[in-house]
């Protein structure tokens, strides 16, 4: 929504009183937005400290969800929870790097309980799998995005995805059925217009 120069006007009229009592019925409304200012304003957490917290917070959630394995449709509401709190802490924080690390990080503690993944049958986790493999696609979009001196950071994260993924018959099958190349999960092999590959693996019908 654009806001017009009279609109402006009329709230820089307010009073320091009125301007505060809008502004708190506002948060009120919006209890991201006043978690946001909170951080921005008070918090003596830094955006590293609150990577540091999510990290330990996202392996001790998968551990724990780790017991309904075995009902694949409900341990995917749990991580998809789990992920819902990783796209918080980016939007309160910002933090670009984040948001692809967390993720990744994200789908390497699911991918610990490969051997409890793979006692299932492959049509009851197939949801599961492709959700990891389009939060794997995604983090290697966003990692394009970000300034290349960040980009080895990744590597080590992006290996121990592949030698998890290669463990796990049906998921890697999935990934090459996806046309997702695992030449891909090192920083420097992820092509140029990544962008528009993915678009066009999509317009195929895969990664759905």
């Amino acid at each position: 929504m654009e806001y017009s120069k009279e609109f402006k006007a009329a709230l820089s009229a307010f009073s320091g009183i009125e301007k505060d009592r809008l502004i708190f019925r506002l948060l009120k409304k919006d209890p991201l937005l006043s978690k946001k200012l909170y951080f921005e304003l008070i918090d003596p957490e830094t955006t590293d400290d609150k990577r540091s917290a999510m990290e330990e917070h996202i392996q001790e959630k998968v551990q724990l969800a780790s017991k309904y394995i075995g009902n694949p449709k409900y341990f995917l509401t749990i991580i998809r929870k789990i992920s819902g709190e990783i796209t918080e802490h980016v939007k309160i924080t910002t933090d670009k790097f984040g948001d692809v690390s967390l993720n990744l990080l994200l789908v390497d503690a699911i991918l610990l309980h490969n051997e409890d993944l793979s006692r299932q049958r492959f049509d009851n986790v197939y949801k599961l799998y492709l959700y990891l493999i389009n939060k794997t696609v995604r983090s290697l979009l966003l990692i394009k995005k970000l300034d290349e001196d960040y980009w080895m950071e990744f590597d080590e994260q992006l290996e121990n995805l592949k030698e998890k993924v290669l463990k796990n018959h049906y998921l890697s099958k999935l990934f090459i059925n996806n046309e997702i190349d695992f030449n891909w999960l090192r920083t420097e092999n992820i092509p140029d217009h990544f962008d528009l590959i993915i678009k066009d693996i999509k317009s195929q019908g895969f990664l759905r």
